[in-house]
């Protein structure tokens, strides 16, 4: 059986995971981590067991009203 792996752009996905989030934006993954720490119940954070992920366009809305990140 022939599988093709399908590979989602990162600025298509829903959301991202931290290494994902950390490439895409451009900051550190303990940074990331600590980020989803400090806004535990935010709309931008999705937790899936004890994985993060960041929802891409809600955290781009946050990053868009931070002022230092």
């Amino acid at each position: 059986m022939n599988h093709t792996e399908k590979t989602i752009p990162v600025w298509k996905k829903y959301s991202l995971n931290v290494s994902e989030a950390a490439e895409y934006y451009g900051i550190g993954e303990k940074r990331l981590r600590q980020i989803a720490g400090e806004n535990e119940g935010a709309d931008f954070i999705l937790e899936v067991g004890s994985h993060i992920r960041f929802k891409r366009k809600l955290f781009e809305d946050y990053l868009d009203t931070a002022s230092t990140v």
